[in-house]
């Protein structure tokens, strides 16, 4: 019974985490920010526009 339910668990968790929008590369775009807005954001909201686009590099081939 704690096998059925694990499974089921796991099952539920996957399915949470799909979208319908398609892959990265389908629905995400480079972000661009300017350096005025570059300097208004905070260090957080840089690496993550950072580590967004690296992920678009490494997937789709954007290129910086």
């Amino acid at each position: 019974m704690g096998a059925k339910i694990a499974s089921l668990s796991m099952l539920i968790a996957l399915t949470a985490c799909q979208t319908g929008g398609g892959s990265f590369c389908a629905v995400a775009k480079p972000m661009r920010p300017s350096h005025q807005a570059i300097a208004a954001m905070s260090d957080q909201e840089v690496n993550e526009i950072l580590a967004h686009d690296r992920k678009g590099q490494k997937l789709c081939g954007w290129k910086p």
